[in-house]
Formats: C-alpha cells, sequence, structure tokens
C-alpha cells in the first residue's frame, strides 16, 4: 500500500548553490549530507547509472522532503535550454505561502527569476511560478480558506 508522497529530487551542477537557494531563500531545512562513491554498485543498479558517484542532500519543507544531487560520475552535461511547463514529465515544485504577492516580491529582490507577477484568481487563490538558479520550474500558492482545492497547512 503505497502511504503517501516522501521526496521529489532534483539534480544540480552546483551543490552550495542548490542549497543557499532551497535553504536560505525557500526557507527549507537541512536534514542531512551524504555522498556514495565510484563503484557503489548496488547504488548504480537502483539508479540505473554505471560509475556514478555523487553529493546529496534532504531538505525538508513544510511536510515534504525535497533531495538534492550533484553528480561528479558520470559527467553531467547542462542543459541548452531552459525545461518548459508543457513538457512530459515533472514540470515544477509547489510551495504553499502564506502571502504569495510578499513571497514574489522577497524572492524576486534577492535576484530570483519568475515568469509574471501573481495572479489571483476568482477562488481567491494567488499563485505564480519562477525558476531556481539552475532552472527548475517552481509555483508560489497562497490558498485562501475558501479555496475549492485542499491546504495541508490551514
Amino acid at each position: 500500500m503505497i502511504l503517501g508522497l516522501h521526496h521529489p529530487a532534483i539534480s544540480t551542477p552546483d551543490m552550495d548553490r542548490a542549497l543557499a537557494f532551497y535553504c536560505d531563500l525557500m526557507g527549507a531545512k537541512l536534514i542531512k549530507q551524504g555522498k556514495w562513491d565510484n563503484g557503489n554498485n548496488a547504488i548504480n543498479e537502483r539508479v540505473g547509472l554505471k560509475d556514478s558517484a555523487t553529493k546529496t542532500a534532504m531538505v525538508q519543507v513544510g511536510h515534504v522532503y525535497i533531495e538534492l544531487f550533484e553528480f561528479s560520475v558520470p559527467e553531467t552535461h547542462p542543459r541548452k535550454t531552459l525545461r518548459q511547463a508543457n513538457e512530459h514529465g515533472i514540470t515544477h515544485l509547489c510551495f504553499v505561502v502564506d502571502n504569495c504577492i510578499a513571497e514574489y516580491e522577497r524572492l524576486k529582490k534577492a535576484g530570483v527569476s519568475f515568469h509574471a507577477p501573481p495572479l489571483t484568481m476568482p477562488t481567491g487563490a494567488s499563485f505564480t511560478y519562477g525558476r531556481d538558479p539552475d532552472g527548475n520550474i517552481f509555483e508560489l500558492l497562497e490558498i485562501p480558506a475558501q479555496a475549492d482545492f485542499p491546504n495541508p497547512y490551514a
């Protein structure tokens, strides 16, 4: 029986930069850091890579964790273009906030890139999409009490 979602995982070329973004700017708490070395066949088989090595970190945001990977082996090639929200696969991470406009302004002032300012829907919910330092899309979402979808932090 599946009990719930524990974490999404993000591969980054710069662990320090990713931790600064997710912990310092987004308010995540660093839970642990680790690594695995080249030649760990048990892990390689599970992640589907040959001879991999990586630094890892687990951060917690509210009730959810995000796992970060910085692979040193195999060589990772940077993306040539930003992944768009309509491309198949995981499209974004959503962060529930208590004030979408205030968080947008705070993050924008810190240099975070956004597609557009927050939009307030007829239900009163406000949201906007931005990009982390590696170009991954994230959403800021303010869910009012009268919204027609659940707020796990209400």
